[in-house]
């Protein structure tokens, strides 16, 4: 136990960042903007600590259980995470944007930035990588779906009736992902798995060390999320300080925290993919855009019929566009069973899209 303990240092040090943030908050919004932006700058530092952590031990768990449980439990962890900061930061009277613009960041951080790359990559070195189609097309539907319901819809819904239609969204997310997840561990979990042929390979020197102990992870990767959510209180008071005034687009904030939550995902799904497991990818990627729309929305619109105050969900017209033409080439590409660095290519190159339309505001 001690050993395992050890190891956690970077938990650790961001567990005394959160208890030295709220002495110094005061300090931190009143010695100027740019304190205030370099202390948020330095806080989104911890919280990426404390979540590559929480990612660790997730994957200790998924790879203690195996596809398609592995997975969709490093999904949720990640999840998690971004639903904790989200909560957080909207409670400080955030933009009432942010939890529309946080979820399509990821979305497109997840389908393009991280199955792009992975199947650029991979491609390069592999050629050819195989998986299963019918998870791709499981997942590319309800994405659709679930983000034609809650984030493309709400735009035509007269103001007089949002109660009605979110606690209709909450319901209508809750029955999909009920159903989903039967799928997945249930009688199509095939669907969402793909047998390798197996290598030998030699074990890795913390596997040979101790077998992976289930509570201890447990109990960390719940220990990370509540340090995480306690780093985000500050964090978000002083990001919106450090950036007010500065014309930084509003949807910088957004892509950090969805930036932050996927950033161990990244790692994984990459290290995946170089070892021709890009089934493990898909999963991956896939799996985090379904969950990111499909359980962020029905918590943080039960937050908003809660407070009374809604938040604008509707996609703004360059939004909508860059997701059917992200759901139509994923689609397409992911059709045949196999990525190569072509199809990886056309994702990174909406990926970057992406990023250039969020710099310019749009």
């Amino acid at each position: 136990m001690l050993t395992s303990l050890k190891q956690e240092k970077f938990m650790w040090l961001a567990l005394l960042a959160a208890i030295a943030a709220y002495p110094l908050e005061h300090w931190l919004l009143h010695s100027g903007q740019a304190t205030a932006l370099l202390g948020g700058l330095v806080l989104i530092g911890f919280i990426v600590m404390a979540s590559m952590r929480v990612a660790h031990h997730a994957e200790l768990l998924a790879e203690k259980v195996g596809d398609p449980y592995g997975t969709m439990i490093l999904t949720l962890a990640a999840v998690l995470v971004e639903v904790v900061i989200l909560a957080i930061m909207m409670s400080n009277e955030a933009s009432p944007t942010l939890v529309r613009d946080t979820i399509y960041s990821a979305v497109m951080l997840d389908i393009n930035g991280i199955l792009g790359l992975a199947a650029l990559m991979g491609g390069i070195k592999h050629g050819e990588q195989s998986y299963n189609d019918d998870s791709a097309r499981t997942y590319s539907v309800m994405i659709l779906t679930a983000m034609g319901v809650s984030m493309v819809v709400p735009e035509f819904i007269p103001e007089a009736d949002w109660k009605i239609y979110s606690a209709f969204t909450i319901g209508a997310m809750v029955v999909l992902y009920a159903l989903f997840l039967r799928m997945q561990v249930g009688p199509h979990s095939y669907f969402f798995s793909y047998s390798y042929p197996e290598k030998r390979r030699k074990p890795l020197p913390e596997e040979q060390a101790s077998p992976v102990n289930l509570t201890f992870s447990i109990a960390t990767l719940v220990f990370g999320v509540v340090v995480i959510g306690a780093l985000a209180e500050v964090m978000s008071k002083t990001l919106d300080l450090g950036l007010e005034g500065t014309g930084a687009p509003p949807v910088i904030t957004a892509i950090l925290v969805a930036a932050i939550s996927a950033a161990p995902e990244i790692l994984t799904a990459l290290r995946a993919a170089l070892a021709n497991r890009m089934q493990s990818v898909v999963n991956i990627a896939l799996g985090a855009s379904l969950s990111t729309v499909i359980l962020t929305v029905p918590v943080m619109e039960a937050m908003a019929l809660y407070t009374g105050q809604p938040f604008q969900m509707a996609m703004t017209p360059v939004q909508t566009v860059m997701v059917f033409i992200t759901l139509i080439v994923s689609a397409i590409n992911l059709n045949d069973g196999e990525t190569n660095a072509i199809e990886g290519m056309t994702h990174f190159v909406l990926f970057a899209t992406f990023i250039m339309l969020s710099l310019l505001g749009l």
